[in-house]
């Protein structure tokens, strides 16, 4: 592609103010590891969930939300189901209440406030530290992936060398020039850049869904969709056929392995359940939560994260699919195997006029920078607060934890580019991040809250098995079906096959979770007691209840259980109603969109009386 020069100083001048901003307010990051992973505290929740749904809004997952939509048409509202991305409604109703409470800096520092300083309880402690490290590594590595691939389709210069891609070569560009004001401001400069991305990146949504709908014959563009593809409600078997028009689509749909969508939607919703109930992974979203200055607080930026993040990205992304539709299908239909996750970067490079398209890749280039400083300030505070201060150098002056921080921040950086270069495609780094790496995660984390005999070893040996399994049993799989199995990819393919595996780790992790609990003696006393009285968590506790009671008669147990289910049920109807409106509207379904809108409304006045005027006293 060819840039105009107004694009190209739209870009630069976008680097510049985000890099300067970001030095500007690092001099509030500089004091201790407090302000330089959570702010001191002080940052109000609505800038925290603008950051949180900025961090969110990334280019790798634009792409591939872009390459579903085009695929499997509006199905496509609930693959993001895969995450699941409903796990921010168990955190927006309960969880972010429950982790706040804690007082605790990071996810790894939460556990032992849980768990105790024993032996077990350093045995979670170190295990939640290696699997913050890995996830995060896991994470630079998918948006590294993602951020290569688009710009080296969107800017004209080769940079290839002997040594790198040129789709290499621009994502090491960008990750340093992203890295200077992550690693220098922490907290502060992540929140304070990610809100100006987040404007530029809602600005950048209308801009292109201005020019997408601008003189659609929609009549004509109904009557050219494939059979099945308008079609949103789930169905046993996927109806939809590209047969006439698209053979190479089909064979796409074959490759992912959702043919068989009714088993998928089940599949994904037992897997949903566990892995939102487990809360989130060690990473940004933990981040923010700790950063809320109160407990409310966090559960309210929770719920406008949801609110704020939704609606303009699938308006993005609905709207990159239209215009592919009407401007590039004869060139996708005229490649053998196209690359569907480049849809985004074509369209933009080849469609948009100058001007117009220098602020939309300054949006695209501000979702990665967003979503990478997000995973970037993450994982430090783990190995910095969590390994390093409390095994090694715990009295050392504020200032010298905070420069170790820079240092790991540019290794956990550099590792993660590394792992990026050796990934195939976003889908292979999307299923292993969200099938296999949160099997191993969910099973210990869900049996933390609800089970009050979990203790510290039972944690460490489920986490263990998880990680473990996550790392061989997809390959294990892939194995036998090659060589035992030949009709399994055919039948199940890769998104179901991912989905099974998911299921095997959690059970053995699981089982290893129970085995190494009852084996070993239960958490101590007081610990529990502290804990629970905090934290106050439904589930299994009857027995610390008791104790708590012999203390304080006046103690009451959470007793909310069932407004919380409820608020989930109508949370994830009014989160699938942001998913699906826009792109009702934006291919010219307008009853159903008005449909979706309606739901949506409805939705957001039952939470105000059933979830938000409740906060203050629930959340006490």
């Amino acid at each position: 592609m060819n840039l105009a020069t107004i694009d190209v100083l739209i870009i630069l001048l976008y680097l510049v103010i985000i890099i300067g901003l970001g030095f500007w307010i690092s001099k509030k990051a500089s004091g201790n590891i407090q302000s330089y992973f959570l702010g001191n505290n002080n940052i109000k929740w609505y800038w925290l969930g603008f950051s949180n749904s900025s961090g969110m809004f990334d280019v790798s997952g634009t792409a591939f939300y872009v390459a579903l939509l085009f695929i499997y048409g509006f199905k496509a509202a609930w693959l993001p189901w895969l995450w699941p991305i409903w796990n921010q409604i168990f955190v927006m109703v309960f969880l972010a209440i429950w982790i706040r409470r804690s007082n605790a800096m990071t996810g790894a520092d939460w556990i032992i406030k849980r768990f105790g300083d024993d032996r077990g309880g350093r045995l979670a402690h170190m295990i939640v530290v290696i699997f913050a490290v890995v996830s995060v590594i896991g994470f630079i590595g998918y948006v590294f992936v993602g951020i290569g691939k688009f710009a080296a389709n969107m800017l004209p210069w080769d940079l290839s060398n002997g040594m790198f891609t040129n789709q290499q070569t621009y994502a090491l560009i960008i990750v340093a020039l992203t890295t200077l004001y992550t690693v220098k401001g922490g907290m502060y400069s992540v929140v304070a850049t990610e809100v100006l991305q987040y404007g530029i990146l809602v600005v950048s949504c209308i801009l292109v869904v201005i020019f997408a709908v601008k003189g659609v014959n929609y009549d004509q563009l109904h009557q050219q969709l494939p059979q099945g593809w308008a079609s949103f409600w789930p169905e046993w078997k996927l109806n939809l056929s590209w047969d006439h028009t698209f053979p190479q689509a089909n064979r796409k749909i074959a490759e992912d392995g959702f043919t068989w969508f009714g088993a998928l939607m089940l599949m994904m919703i037992g897997k949903g359940i566990f892995a939102s109930l487990a809360g989130p992974v060690p990473g940004f979203d933990m981040q923010r939560i700790l950063s809320a200055r109160r407990p409310w607080e966090a559960a309210k930026l929770s719920g406008f994260t949801n609110l704020v993040l939704y609606i303009p990205l699938f308006m993005m992304v609905s709207a990159l699919t239209l215009i592919a539709f009407n401007v590039f299908m004869p060139s996708l239909q005229s490649q053998a195997k196209p690359d569907f996750e480049t849809i985004l970067s074509q369209v933009v490079s080849n469609y948009l006029p100058a001007g117009i398209r220098g602020i939309v890749l300054a949006g695209l280039l501000a979702s990665f920078m967003s979503a990478f400083s997000a995973f970037v300030n993450a994982a430090p505070a783990y190995l910095v607060n969590d390994f390093y201060k409390k095994y090694f150098r715990p009295d050392a002056p504020p200032r010298h934890y905070v420069k170790c921080s820079y240092l790991v921040s540019i290794g956990i950086i550099a590792t993660g580019c590394f792992f990026g270069l050796f990934a195939d495609s976003l889908s292979s780094l999307t299923i292993w991040l969200s099938s296999a790496l949160y099997g191993g995660y969910a099973a210990a984390n869900v049996l933390k809250w609800i089970w009050w005999r979990f203790n510290g070893y039972g944690y460490f040996a489920g986490m263990l098995a998880g990680l473990l399994s996550a790392t061989f049993v997809p390959k294990l799989m892939e194995w036998l079906s090659n060589h035992y199995f030949s009709g399994y990819n055919e039948v199940f393919g890769s998104g179901i096959g991912t989905l099974i595996s998911f299921f095997i780790i959690l059970v053995l992790s699981m089982s290893a979770s129970v085995i190494g609990c009852l084996l070993t003696p239960p958490t101590e006393k007081d610990v529990l007691k502290i804990f629970y009285a905090n934290t106050r968590p439904w589930g299994y506790w009857n027995t610390v209840l008791q104790w708590v009671k012999q203390d304080d008669p006046a103690f009451e147990p959470n007793r909310q259980f069932k407004w919380d289910m409820l608020n989930v049920l109508v949370g994830i109807c009014w989160q699938m109603s942001m998913v699906i409106m826009p792109v009702f509207f934006v291919f010219g379904y307008f009853r159903n969109g008005f449909l979706a809108a309606t739901v949506w409304i409805l939705c957001m006045i039952v939470l105000k009386f059933t979830w938000y005027d409740r906060l203050k006293i629930t959340a006490a």
